[in-house]
């Protein structure tokens, strides 16, 4: 028996290439690696498809759901400012001298209870005015736009439903004492609607909407 038999479990010496001959054959799996293929490096699980499909369905859809809330508050903005315009109404006081001098509104002096509204768009511009003068007032208003009192049509209402609803006014009601008239001039000079109450003669209320096409 030689010395290699009587020591089985001596390592064998290395063969001429440098690897043991009882080392794994080239190619081979590495000891202790799994045999089946399929594993991730670091050998985890590999992801399961429906998480994929979650991952993916999720990168479609919020964005598809922040530009559909975006589109809506953007709307909502729309209107709500739209709707803030049409709230603001009436602004107490006299119209600037160059609103009276465009709209060709001359609001008497020592008048009360004086408001406006002012409208513009690329169609038209308009000019909402409301006062309290007295009977003299009124006569030297119509006269420096270039009308008098005889022009005002007992019992009409000049001023359209539309045009009060935008400021608040009540034009036209029963029971009350109306007159008006339509003054038109030309192009560009403004065009008025011209609703006196005469409820109390020595004070009337005069609404005025004056309406400029640039």
């Amino acid at each position: 028996m030689t010395a290699a038999e009587q020591r089985p479990g001596a390592p064998m010496p290395p063969a001429a290439d440098g690897r043991h001959s009882d080392g794994p054959t080239p190619g081979g799996p590495t000891p202790g690696a799994p045999t089946s293929g399929g594993s991730t490096p670091g050998g985890g699980r590999p992801p399961r498809r429906w998480l994929k499909a979650v991952i993916v369905f999720l990168l479609i859809t919020i964005p598809a759901g922040y530009l559909v809330i975006s589109a809506i508050q953007s709307r909502n903005g729309g209107e709500d400012k739209a709707e803030a315009a049409s709230a603001k109404g009436l602004e107490a006081g006299y119209p600037t001298r160059v609103q009276r001098r465009i709209y060709d509104v001359p609001v008497p002096p020592y008048s009360k209870k004086v408001a406006f509204y002012e409208t513009n768009s690329w169609k038209v511009s308009s000019l909402y005015v409301q006062f309290v003068t007295s009977s003299d007032g009124l006569d030297s208003f119509l006269h420096q736009i270039g009308t008098g009192r005889s022009a005002l049509d007992k019992g009409k209402v000049t001023i359209t439903g539309a045009q009060a609803k935008k400021v608040g006014w009540h034009v036209g009601e029963a029971g009350h004492d109306w007159a008006g008239m339509e003054f038109k001039q030309k192009d560009p000079q403004p065009k008025l609607r011209i609703t006196v109450k005469f409820d109390n003669p020595a004070h009337p209320k005069v609404y005025v909407v004056s309406t400029v096409t640039p």
